[in-house]
């Protein structure tokens, strides 16, 4: 860090962009994104620099603004179409796609996924095909098509293996087995996460571990064997805190919280829930602010403090707009609408009801005809 000061100082742009790419490369996985973002924008101080932009992106991707990490992301990549950089071109066609995809722009998030793709494959980058194939799948998935998810997570898993690279294999099981999970088939899913703990544990992958025993904890969980899943979330916990995984930490923090949620002790979820609600405001993630804020919000709501319950939703509806993630907004709406029922506000409730179906039109939601039904629930409340 000292090296990349004093390269900033002392105008010397070269050893600035390699030490704060170094940096960078350390801090993006420990979820230290408002560093990275300060010093890829003081790199850019000696001039524009593909590396700068695209660690400036990602850093603002997951601080809650996706609008200016694509037009970071978009900086870099006519500086590596420039330069010829087939390699990070295909990379920042990926980023931006990841983000599309989490705005709920699936056929944009789509879109640069399959530039990628042959640009990957035409470079020979084997690994960069199965991450793109990944990619393609997480979307599908995330469009309820799991079969098409899993046809391209098969397609990745058999690369990952034919080239030896046993950290995507391991994180494409995970996928696998999350869409097996979603599929209901929670045997299938834990045998594809206990293959990918085998391996996240032989290559010392502690971030991978710690991802791997969280899926299982969340498979125990939807069997109802919420004591086994603590298990779990336990032992992910202490690899997160120690390998500085501040967003996996939070994760964990929530998924505690839910179990003790559904096991009816309030207090305790709300304790978990408080944890991790500091860390995503620490690490800037407003993504996570909002998701965990929505887990406050429905312990308050069975509490019966509605009042709150409607204030803290009013914070998530806030953030969700203010990062433009169409498809969490919708769900949020929804349950807002929810609430207001609740509270005998049925015109109220309809209104969010009607923006959430729009949100998930644009979105392809898959609990589009769910939200649909609601609505004509609350429209017939509200005549009766």
């Amino acid at each position: 860090m000292e090296v990349h000061r004093l390269a900033v100082a002392g105008r010397k742009p070269l050893i600035a962009r390699d030490a704060g790419k170094r940096v960078a490369k350390a801090w993006l996985p420990r979820s230290r994104f408002a560093d990275v973002a300060a010093l890829a924008t003081a790199t850019l101080t000696l001039g524009p620099d593909a590396g700068a932009f695209y660690n400036l992106g990602w850093a603002q991707s997951f601080t809650g603004r996706p609008r200016q990490a694509l037009d970071s992301y978009r900086r870099a990549l006519d500086l590596y179409r420039q330069a010829g950089d087939r390699g990070n071109e295909a990379a920042t066609l990926h980023s931006i796609g990841l983000v599309y995809n989490r705005l709920g722009y699936r056929q944009q998030a789509l879109t640069h996924y399959h530039q990628a793709l042959p640009i990957v494959r035409d470079v020979g980058d084997r690994a960069g095909e199965a991450t793109t194939l990944t990619n393609i799948g997480g979307v599908h998935n995330r469009l309820g098509d799991r079969q098409q998810a899993l046809i391209h997570y098969q397609q990745a898993l058999s690369i990952t293996r034919e080239v030896g690279d046993r950290v995507g294999e391991a994180i494409t099981l995970n996928n696998i087995g999350a869409v097996h999970n979603r599929l209901g088939d929670r045997q299938q899913a834990l045998t594809h996460y206990q293959q990918a703990l085998s391996i996240t544990r032989e290559v010392g992958n502690r971030d991978g571990e710690a991802t791997t025993l969280t899926n299982i904890g969340l498979v125990y969980d939807g069997l109802g064997d919420r004591q086994q899943a603590l298990t779990y979330y336990h032992q992910a916990l202490p690899i997160q805190r120690d390998v500085g995984d501040r967003g996996g930490e939070a994760a964990t923090l929530n998924n505690i919280g839910a179990v003790h949620d559904g096991l009816g002790d309030r207090q305790q979820a709300l304790t978990h829930y408080q944890q991790a609600l500091t860390i995503t405001r620490d690490v800037g993630d407003r993504a996570g602010e909002a998701a965990t804020l929505n887990n406050i919000s429905t312990v308050q709501f069975q509490q019966g403090d509605l009042v709150r319950a409607e204030d803290t939703l009013d914070d998530v509806l806030e953030i969700l707009r203010a990062v433009g993630d169409r498809g969490s907004e919708a769900i949020a709406s929804f349950n807002m609408a929810a609430l207001l029922v609740r509270m005998a506000r049925p015109e109220d409730a309809v209104a969010f009801q009607r923006r959430a179906i729009v949100l998930a039109e644009q979105t392809s939601h898959p609990a589009l005809d769910q939200m649909r039904t609601f609505l004509n629930q609350i429209e017939q409340m509200r005549k009766g």
